[in-house]
């Protein structure tokens, strides 16, 4: 492996020491170090360079530990660190849990996923009217060592084999993300793994990448789910531009409120059961009026919206929570119908007009944007890939939507968004073998995905600031960008 810089620095390889045994390197093999990548990088940082012997990278943290990446070999570089990776032998396990699904997953560094599985907790949305944290949490406690056991079985792999290990910390619910960050960072400890703290909504967005591999930076992504509405020029893996965002509630949200004023069964999720019962109503039969259409930005708001719902609900007398929808009288379905199928149209709405601003945004920042891309959980909606689709044909770009099972929340995403920074050398040590199980972990519940484009600013109610942590792309570029 040739180092791009001059000054190297000579490591023994310490494989000997390590388990699994390098058996092939003998204890005066030495390796090279790029020395600007020690000096440059944050002390947390593994440094790497590749092991002539076992074909792998050895990796070197602040605190002069050496692992391994299993599965290298001197094929393809990675970042400017000396970093080499063999991709389609890379493994990554994605671990998900933050907010009411338990997913993990093992994607190999080229893209094949190898296995995916989630652990619902759909009982609990119906038994308490959705999410709550604690029982959430428990759940996830639960369930979490099952979950990863059987991805990495249906990979016909052992943790032995795992070159890491993506988990999401945020943003999320505080309570649930804990259990996927300690299960991640458990693996990682015990087997001297990277790992790699992974952005909720970046894994939704980076997912279109893996499966429509040209897929290239600039696009324009908007991403739609229980907690989130987001519109962002993604520039690079880690560099976004927020061109708009919700000022209250999500359309995610939104639809399940609306499913669940209704009475509807919210077994298959509050949106499937809005959207199927819909396809049966009149969508101009009840006149809610479009959200922010006095606001020229990009900036979402859905609250309003469900108040409309509300009142259109209760002015109807409408029989809801205390019979199944087959079994309601004619005249009571059909009105849920025409609620259902009026809410829907005019939320979808809100989104197309949002969109077309944002595409004139994105073009203006970028004029070689070509792409749209939708993803989240209401993504799997099919009306809002049909009108969303007239959005994108409108300005000549290509839309792209992720599968509907990688649009809800997945560990495929997690993984691939793990790969796309391990690709680019951004990654953390393992845990230090003694460290004690109370120790605090970095999770962020609240954490920004991209940096607040000016002409974004909303001038409606207040948008929740309160935040601790830097956006992911303020991070990355002033942890990352001397490599």
């Amino acid at each position: 492996m040739e180092i791009p810089h001059a000054l190297r620095l000579l490591l023994p390889c310490p494989r000997w020491a390590l388990r699994p045994l390098c058996r092939a390197a003998p204890l005066s093999t030495s390796v090279a170090l790029s020395s600007s990548a020690a000096l440059a990088s944050p002390p947390a940082f593994f440094r790497a360079a590749s092991c002539n012997f076992c074909s792998g990278v050895l990796f070197r943290d602040g605190s002069n530990r050496s692992v391994k990446v299993r599965g290298g070999g001197a094929m393809n570089v990675v970042g400017e660190a000396g970093v080499t990776q063999r991709r389609e032998k890379l493994l990554m396990l994605g671990i998900e849990s933050s907010c009411d699904d338990t997913a993990a997953a093992v994607v190999t560094g080229d893209g094949k996923i190898l296995s995916e599985v989630v652990s619902s907790q759909a009982d609990l949305l119906v038994q308490y009217g959705g999410v709550v944290p604690k029982m959430a949490q428990e759940r996830h406690q639960q369930v979490i060592d099952k979950v990863v056991s059987q991805a990495l079985f249906k990979a016909g792999i052992s943790e032995l084999d795992i070159s890491a290990v993506a988990v999401t910390i945020g943003p999320g619910l505080s309570l649930c993300l804990q259990v996927g960050v300690k299960k991640a960072r458990m693996i990682s400890r015990m087997h001297r793994l990277p790992w790699i703290g992974v952005h909720h909504m970046e894994a939704h967005a980076l997912v279109a990448r893996l499966i429509d591999k040209e897929l290239d930076f600039p696009f324009l992504v908007l991403l739609i789910s229980g907690g989130h509405n987001l519109l962002l020029l993604a520039q690079n893996v880690g560099q976004y531009i927020q061109l708009g965002t919700t000022v209250d509630d999500a359309i995610g949200e939104a639809f399940d409120k609306t499913a669940r004023m209704l009475g509807l069964d919210l077994k298959k999720g509050g949106g499937p059961a809005l959207e199927e019962l819909a396809l049966e109503g009149d969508p101009y039969s009840v006149n809610f009026s479009v959200p922010m259409r006095n606001h020229r930005d990009c900036n979402f708001s859905y609250a309003g919206l469900k108040t409309q719902v509300q009142l259109a609900v209760e002015s109807r007398n409408i029989k809801v929570g205390k019979m199944p929808l087959l079994t309601a009288e004619v005249d009571d379905h059909q009105a849920w119908a025409d609620i259902a199928a009026s809410f829907q149209r005019v939320a979808i709405l809100h989104l197309e007009e949002k969109c077309d601003r944002a595409v004139e945004w994105a073009q203006a920042i970028s004029s070689s944007v070509k792409c749209l891309v939708v993803s989240g959980g209401v993504a799997s909606n099919k009306v809002v890939r049909r009108r969303l689709g007239q959005v994108a044909e409108k300005h000549q770009l290509r839309l792209v939507c992720p599968p509907p099972w990688l649009c809800t929340d997945n560990g495929v995403m997690v993984a691939w968004a793990g790969l796309e920074h391990f690709h680019l050398g951004r990654f953390e040590p393992p845990p230090p073998i003694g460290e004690p199980e109370d120790v605090q972990i970095d999770i962020r519940p609240r954490w920004q995905l991209g940096d607040i484009y000016e002409g974004g600013l909303s001038s409606a109610r207040s948008i929740k600031k309160a935040r601790i942590h830097p956006s992911l792309t303020a991070e990355v570029r002033t942890r990352f960008q001397a490599l």
